[in-house]
C-alpha cells in the first residue's frame, strides 16, 4: 500500500493550492480516503474525509468553506482543493486510507507573505 502526495508549496495568504494523492496497492474505489495535516510538535489533525463513492464528505471546522476534498476512482487519486489559505494552514499534508497503517511522505504547504 502506497500513498504519494504532491502539489504543496509556498503561497501567500488568501491564495490557493490543489493537493493530489496517488494511491496504489489496494482497491482504491472501495475505501474511504482522508487528508491529515501535521505541524512540528503537534499530533496529526484530520482535515477532510471522503467515502468510497464520494457520497459522504466531512471537514474539520477549521477548513470548512475553504477546502474541498474530491476523488477520481478511475485514477486512484484523491484531491484537496485549498482556497483562502491562512498562515495557520501551514503544515505537512498527508493522505491515508484509514484501513491501512501506511503513510506517505507528505507534501509541505507553507502560507506566508
Amino acid at each position: 500500500v502506497k500513498f504519494v502526495e504532491s502539489g504543496g508549496g509556498l503561497v501567500q495568504p488568501g491564495g490557493s493550492l490543489r493537493l493530489s494523492c496517488a494511491a496504489s496497492g489496494f482497491t482504491f474505489s472501495s475505501d474511504e480516503m482522508r487528508w491529515y495535516r501535521q505541524t512540528p510538535g503537534k499530533a496529526r489533525e484530520l482535515v477532510a474525509r471522503i467515502s468510497s463513492t464520494s457520497g459522504i464528505i466531512n471537514y474539520a471546522d477549521s477548513v470548512k468553506g475553504r477546502f474541498t476534498i474530491s476523488r477520481d476512482n478511475t485514477k486512484n487519486t484523491v484531491y484537496l482543493q485549498m482556497n483562502s489559505l491562512k498562515p495557520e494552514d501551514t503544515a505537512v499534508y498527508y493522505c491515508k486510507a484509514p484501513r491501512f497503517a501506511s503513510w506517505g511522505q507528505g507534501t509541505q504547504v507553507t502560507v506566508s507573505s
